[in-house]
């Protein structure tokens, strides 16, 4: 008698079911990809193509690094089961501590920059320890601490803006990747630097097929898996060419690049990242198979401390002074960009692309309706319907599933 399943026999019946089958099993992964696009194609349309020139795309990057790199951050802290809802005030409080230091001080922005990496790991493991050792829930723990590093700032800066920063610092957030062949119309560097990431991304995916075959683990069918690699290499080299022909790419772009490839990496190839989302997914377990939760759970605090550290300082490079209201709200935007990319509010599932993609449909549509002449409070009425949207999807497929 043959061992095919009713679902193989279904597909190879019928290849719409096969299909069906294929897109319900990837939807998460591949669903805010294409909403994205959608959401960029639909602004694009509406603006008559101001979203997609290069001053506006470059600008739409730098304005919205800073919540990737946070959003990066919180993505695991989510998958661990934890959020942290004083990621905003830290980048306040980072920044009002680099504009005293190099401005009041005349400390040099290397020294600075250390430093204040250095401060955003303190804070994490602070925050981090009352989460882990003594189980108070971190929702009270980083609302205090939303609350505390506000303050502090406000007394760091006693009420005044202060700035402007040295030139280097600035370029942290300003600053473009100079053409080495010197074309003064078309940056190559950044075509070939778009080329090179490229094929790593395609290089990477293919790897990670090849050991999910070996494994004998589900894999995407070959079609949609060259279909997703050739959208993906298309889009990279276009955006590659609009950066080209305005100033290149920008020094922070290439910041981005590495905290995702990094992340990436350890969230799906290292021990460490299986034992972040084995603890999301259910902590007792894990602690019974042997991992330290507290301890993995005290670094997942003090590593999203460090990443909302550098945020803060791309934030104040990028305004070039720093202000007692800095990351106002930033929270909530982080946040958001994690659960509309896929994470689930119980925590033990998301991707770092997903958390990255998140932040970017946040920001293409903060960028459009601000082009369209949408006024804020309704702004802000849209993106909670999205983020209410993308909840109970999450909901919704977990109900269905179970």
């Amino acid at each position: 008698m043959s061992d095919i399943t009713p679902d193989q026999v279904i597909t190879t019946n019928n290849p719409l079911a096969g299909l069906s089958r294929v897109l319900r099993e990837n939807i998460r992964q591949y669903g805010m990809l294409v909403a994205l696009i959608a959401i960029m194609a639909f602004f694009q349309i509406m603006t008559d193509g101001i979203l997609m020139k290069p001053v506006n795309l470059t600008n739409l990057i730098l304005q919205n690094s800073y919540i990737v790199i946070m959003a990066i951050g919180m993505l695991l802290l989510i998958v661990a089961g934890h959020i942290d809802l004083s990621v905003g005030s830290i980048v306040a409080f980072v920044g009002a501590s680099a504009a005293v230091m190099m401005v009041n001080y005349d400390m040099s922005f290397i020294t600075t920059t250390i430093v204040c990496l250095f401060l955003g790991a303190i804070i994490g493991a602070a925050q981090g320890y009352w989460v882990a050792y003594q189980k108070i829930p971190s929702f009270i723990v980083t609302l205090a601490g939303m609350l505390v590093f506000r303050g502090l700032t406000l007394a760091l800066l006693e009420g005044q803006s202060v700035g402007p920063f040295p030139t280097g610092f600035q370029k942290l957030s300003t600053g473009f990747i100079s053409d080495i062949f010197g074309n003064e119309t078309l940056n190559i560097t950044a075509l070939l630097l778009g080329a090179l990431v490229s094929a790593t991304l395609i290089f990477v995916d293919y790897q990670t097929r090849r050991k999910q075959r070996q494994y004998q683990l589900n894999t995407s069918p070959l079609p949609l898996f060259i279909l997703k690699n050739a959208v993906l290499t298309g889009a990279i080299l276009y955006l590659s060419y609009l950066m080209a022909s305005y100033k290149g790419l920008p020094n922070v772009l290439i910041v981005l690049f590495i905290l995702i490839v990094a992340y990436t990496f350890v969230a799906n190839q290292t021990t460490l990242g299986r034992r972040i989302f084995a603890i999301g997914g259910n902590e007792k377990a894990a602690k019974l198979s042997g991992v330290n939760t507290e301890r993995l759970t005290f670094y997942t605090f003090m590593n999203l401390g460090v990443l909302s550290a550098l945020a803060g300082l791309v934030f104040a490079a990028r305004l070039n002074v720093a202000t007692p209201k800095a990351g106002n709200a930033f929270e909530l935007d982080v946040i958001a960009a994690c659960f509309i990319g896929g994470a689930s509010m119980s925590g033990g599932v998301g991707t770092i692309i997903g958390a990255v993609i998140g932040a970017f449909v946040m920001g293409v549509m903060n960028n459009g309706m601000s082009i369209l002449g949408i006024g804020i409070e309704w702004q802000q009425v849209i993106k909670g319907l999205v983020l209410l949207a993308a909840v109970f999807f999450d909901v919704y497929n977990k109900n269905k599933s179970g």
